[in-house]
């Protein structure tokens, strides 16, 4: 698929801290081959070595000391992959509110934007929290980073519902994450019926790349991207 005479897209993913951005996209790239049996064996025997074995794609992407020693995204860290029909550039932006300058950096030149948000019970009300500082909450990172990436002039988004394993797989879960959030990004501006929301596990690669039978009930997306063209799929890598 490697080839440098393909369109060239940029990607950001983005969203809240431990939604498995890191993972997902390292995990992806693999499964594209982008990395090596060698190399990923080296990735996992030091995740193993930090007591961190479920970050071994996460190593892939966050490459510096503090971040595979603290298990957070730090910087925007980009790799390249390619598809049937495109070449990207990947940027995998960090989460942490604290961050919040290097994701707009990395997102500033970006096509399109990769949302991610956990399906687990609690993680993601607070991706997609409104700030209350009288309660002492904080505007949740998934919120504040759909809105900057409109502001930022990017109109296509891909919905990323990881961790589905957490929840069983449960369509409630699945259906009650996607009302929220399409709800949300309407409000910021995003047409609806361009963003298809996609249940994964960027761990066990569930939907990724390749169609899972742990849901039974998911009969794949839809997108309407003008009034002429519609697409359809099941994975991410398919709204890629």
């Amino acid at each position: 698929m490697a080839d440098k005479g393909k369109e060239h897209l940029s990607l950001v993913v983005c969203g809240h801290v431990d939604a498995g951005k890191s993972t997902t996209t390292g995990h992806l790239i693999f499964k594209l081959g982008g990395i090596g049996e060698r190399e990923m064996a080296k990735l996992q025997a030091e995740a193993d070595a930090k007591g961190k074995s479920s970050f071994a794609f996460a190593y892939y992407m966050d490459t510096c000391k503090e971040e595979r020693e603290r298990g957070v995204t730090i910087q925007c860290n980009t790799k390249e992959f390619f598809t049937e029909n495109y070449h990207y550039t990947i940027v995998d932006a960090p989460g942490h509110k604290d961050y919040i300058k290097n994701m707009i950096t990395g997102s500033g030149c970006a096509d399109a934007g990769l949302i991610l948000v956990p399906a687990e019970k609690g993680g993601f009300e607070a991706a997609i929290a409104k700030a209350d500082p009288k309660m002492g909450v904080d505007e949740g990172q998934t919120r504040q980073h759909a809105r900057l990436l409109f502001l930022l002039g990017i109109e296509q988004i891909i919905v990323g519902v990881n961790k589905m394993d957490s929840c069983d797989w449960s369509e409630a879960r699945y259906n009650e994450i996607k009302d929220e959030f399409i709800k949300m990004v309407t409000q910021i501006g995003f047409k609806p019926k361009k963003v298809p929301v996609i249940p994964y596990s960027g761990f066990n690669g569930d939907n990724l790349v390749t169609k899972s039978d742990k849901a039974p009930w998911y009969k794949g997306w839809k997108a309407n991207l003008n009034k002429d063209t519609v697409i359809e799929g099941w994975t991410i890598l398919d709204a890629l």
